[in-house]
């Protein structure tokens, strides 16, 4: 609830926090390359790169009772919620009035340690009251300027049973790009982990066959990485010679 002045109120009537975004980085231009690399003609643009806040209970609709579910079948394996999950974050990009909870589009993401991804997932998969039996897939993010958790490998889960998506989001550093596999409980992120260490360099610890998907397997870097030189290969198209993106004209 939100008090006449505009703060923002628990219900029994004090004051709490309004959480705030974390601010890790200033990218310019429209892919944010470091020097004269932006040939985009938006070189002036500049935007705050931020990561979301944690959410405060109640996060409303189902998202309260998967959490506490979640925490208890953890401990009774011995693993405590806040090692596991290091924070809870709820987006809503068609958030309604105060009181009125998520809207149907609203997303639930879990920020899980990487020690406890493989625990985490397995008992969203298999307790009856998560259920999240399907994973569409692994992708990768990189933030060069968060220090400590420059690379995240992100997971969008699906509960068939109950009509549910969940996504988790687990971070590790440039120096360490080490995450566990989660093939042993869903078998479909083989290719998917294959494709997030292609491009972005993450090394998924015990996977069965860890190789290049895309590129050619001497294929020097990830070139989806921020820090990957913006520069490429000259491509021929019917006649014509597109020259690489780092010695065309530039604009800004």
């Amino acid at each position: 609830m939100t008090a006449a002045d505009g703060r923002e109120v628990a219900r029994g009537g004090h004051d709490v926090p309004e959480p705030t975004a974390e601010r890790v980085a200033e990218r310019t231009g429209m892919f944010g390359p470091p020097g004269t690399g932006d040939t985009s003609g938006y070189g002036g643009l500049v935007r705050t790169v931020t990561m979301p806040p944690a959410a405060a209970r109640p996060y409303g609709s189902w998202f309260d009772e998967a959490v506490d579910v979640l925490a208890e079948v953890l401990d009774g394996q011995g693993v405590r919620l806040d090692d596991a999950v290091e924070r809870v974050v709820v987006t809503d990009p068609r958030a309604r009035g105060e009181g009125d909870g998520p809207s149907d589009d609203a997303e639930l993401t879990l920020y899980v340690s990487r020690e406890h991804l493989v625990a985490v997932c397995q008992v969203l998969r298999d307790d009856q009251d998560l259920r999240f039996e399907l994973s569409l897939g692994v992708s990768g993010v990189h933030y060069p300027q968060d220090t400590g958790r420059e690379l995240h490998a992100v997971y969008h889960l699906t509960s068939v049973t109950h009509a549910r998506r969940l996504r988790l989001e687990v971070t590790c550093p440039d120096g360490d790009p080490h995450v566990p596999t989660t093939t042993g409980v869903y078998p479909t992120n083989d290719w998917h982990e294959r494709e997030t260490w292609d491009f972005f360099g993450i090394v998924f610890d015990g996977h069965p066959g860890l190789a290049r998907i895309e590129m050619p397997d001497d294929w020097p870097g990830h070139p989806q990485r921020k820090d990957y030189p913006l520069g490429g290969i000259p491509v021929e198209y019917k006649g014509a010679t597109v020259p690489p993106p780092d010695t065309r004209r530039q604009y800004s």
